[in-house]
């Protein structure tokens, strides 16, 4: 790998915003809102699972270096935003919550994940082009990229093939868009923005 590569330090820090915003605040308010009993918070973060469950896929598609992870990241970044404030009904549920400090925390979690979204994928438009590249790996503008996800790769999956990894991502990512696409082309016209029907 390249150690030239100066935006290398953002990447990285990238990377660890994406694992307190998207992995560790969101469970700890699962948690918190289920305690709570906050149904329309626990409904909300449900959702939010399901669709950055993209993310996750992103990290083992780059473990395997396959150029789609750079779209696939895209993609999370703006769907995650779209699925925090889409839904009208819930919306007005947390919006009517007493006020407190998991409505402050949830709130305040919500907008800066949905900041944090936007300016990452704005961040991430220059390296689109690494998902047309025919081998990213030998590109130290791609590659820098695959750094973090394979340092995952030697902590949980030591003994796993890259290339195992990669096909089980492949298959998740196939089961993902065939969801979301059922969920855009048939559920949205029944049930709109609300995520009670």
């Amino acid at each position: 790998m390249d150690k030239e590569v100066w935006f290398r330090p953002f990447v990285w820090m990238d990377y660890r915003l994406a694992v307190l915003f998207a992995v560790i605040i969101p469970l700890i308010l699962l948690i918190w809102a289920f305690v709570q009993k906050a149904e329309g918070m626990q409904r909300l973060l449900t959702i939010y699972w399901r669709v950055s469950s993209l993310l996750a896929i992103t990290v083992y598609l780059m473990i395997a270096q396959y150029p789609v992870s750079f779209l696939s990241g895209f993609m999370g970044r703006i769907l995650i935003p779209i699925s925090l404030w889409f839904w009208v009904d819930l919306n007005d549920e947390i919006e009517y919550q007493p006020n407190g400090p998991l409505k402050l925390t949830f709130t305040s979690w919500r907008w800066a994940t949905t900041i944090y979204c936007i300016l990452g994928s704005l961040a991430s438009i220059p390296f689109l082009g690494c998902a047309f590249s025919a081998n990213p790996s030998n590109n130290p503008n791609c590659s820098v990229w695959f750094e973090a996800p394979l340092l995952f790769k030697e902590f949980f999956h030591p003994n796993t093939s890259a290339g195992f990894l990669g096909i089980l991502s492949i298959i998740c990512l196939v089961i993902y868009v065939l969801y979301l696409s059922y969920f855009v082309l048939i559920k949205l016209g029944k049930q709109g923005r609300s995520a009670t029907q």
